[in-house]
């Protein structure tokens, strides 16, 4: 029996209406089983970088520089990641992407200095940066517009199922072997997770992309229509609030508070259960009716997030705050699908990568920031970032009509 044209395995008819039904083909399963693997290994050691870093004798300002070296390296990398999704084909692109990722891993594992914790980071951060708008790409090649938020919503789920569980595991690694070689134990698991992705990619099968005019970032934005930059500046606001104090989470949690690296582990776990629970309902329902109020309510989720954190005094009032934070993703499918809808196809890796380059870019002085006020003390960050998140919900919800954020 050979391969149904949707590129489907040739497996029992159940099996295939249950693809059909999570929008899974060979495309989608191979990019969503890469993504979870790469999650499994970097969620091992990426939570707890900070401690490394901090083990390695960096100050707290260079670990807000960590912050935002990672969000500068996020957002420099997009639009190259973009142009070669465009040029080499999303397959050869990923593949090369995971390759740089493990190589990185392996130079931060290595370090013997915080500073070249950093120089690894331009490597380890090859794939979840440069590998973005292919993976955007791959959704929007592979599905039909009625299908994409559903698609979207199960990559999230096969990337945050490890991400529930991973970090528990590297908090106990931790524990047990101590901050330095619980993070290399963790590193070295990566590498062998990127090596399995890296030959579970090699089975996509997607026409190259149709080419293009538009060649430098002039012309590319130029393509992006008025409600996508609009979406683009609230995000902005959003992602500003969230970088302010992600590479804190884990100093306030084990430092302030005064819980132990493996109940971090377990918040991250509550977080992605959270988020697993919302994705498959609501992604239904994006593709199906309004996608603006499911945007508006993960935007306020970001900025309830932080509020929430610095009202914790205990690890019970830290788990309620993460299931804040798991709701964060209420309404991320629906926000990827209207990006992938309104970027013109001919143009979707590099208009993708336009769009997180500009949006990296702007948050990069976010976590450092972050620093400086932890500094003075550690709930300003907090307090702040909770504002930025309540300015961009209502520049989305004022800005973008809904006829540009309704029906899939």
């Amino acid at each position: 029996m050979g391969a149904p044209a949707d590129g489907l395995a040739p497996v029992t008819a159940g099996a295939r209406r249950v693809a059909r039904l999570l929008a899974l083909n060979r495309n989608t399963a191979a990019a969503a089983g890469a993504m979870s693997l790469m999650a499994l290994g970097e969620q091992l050691w990426r939570r707890f970088l900070p401690k490394y870093l901090e083990a390695l004798g960096a100050p707290v300002v260079a670990i807000g520089l960590y912050g935002s070296t990672s969000d500068l390296l996020d957002g420099v990398y997009q639009y190259p990641g973009g142009w070669l999704s465009d040029r080499l084909g999303r397959r050869r692109a990923l593949l090369l992407f995971v390759a740089a990722a493990a190589l990185g891993y392996a130079v931060i594992a290595l370090a013997e200095s915080w500073p070249v914790v950093l120089l690894g980071l331009g490597g380890a951060m090859a794939w979840s940066s440069m590998a973005s708008p292919s993976l955007f790409a791959v959704i929007g090649d592979a599905l039909p517009r009625e299908r994409r938020a559903l698609g979207f919503a199960v990559q999230s789920i096969m990337r945050r199922i490890p991400i529930a569980v991973a970090p528990t595991i590297g908090g106990l690694l931790i524990a047990a072997h101590g901050v330095i070689p619980g993070i290399r134990l963790g590193l070295g698991t990566a590498i062998v997770a990127a090596t399995i992705a890296f030959a579970g990619l090699r089975v996509m099968r997607l026409a190259a992309p149709a080419p293009s005019a538009e060649t430098d970032f002039r012309e590319v934005w130029r393509t992006l229509p008025a409600p996508l930059r609009r979406l683009l500046l609230s995000d902005i606001f959003i992602r500003a609030c969230e970088g302010m104090v992600d590479v804190f989470l884990v100093l306030y949690a084990l430092d302030v508070v005064g819980i132990g690296a493996p109940r971090f582990g377990l918040l991250v776990a509550a977080q992605m259960t959270t988020a697993i629970l919302c994705y498959l309902p609501i992604s239904h329902l994006a593709d199906r009716r309004r996608r603006k109020p499911f945007v508006i309510a993960t935007f306020l989720a970001f900025a309830a997030f932080p509020f929430a954190v610095v009202s914790s005094h205990s690890f019970a009032g830290l788990l309620a705050a993460f299931v804040v934070g798991g709701l964060r993703e209420l309404g991320e499918p629906a926000r990827k699908a209207l990006i992938v809808d309104l970027v013109r196809p001919e143009v979707r890796g590099r208009g993708i990568g336009l769009y997180y380059l500009i949006r990296s870019l702007a948050i990069t002085p976010a976590a450092t920031l972050g620093g400086l006020l932890w500094g003075l003390s550690p709930s300003l960050p907090f307090v702040l970032a909770g504002l930025l998140g309540l300015s961009g919900t209502a520049i989305f919800a004022l800005t973008v009509e809904e006829k540009h954020a309704g029906r899939g």
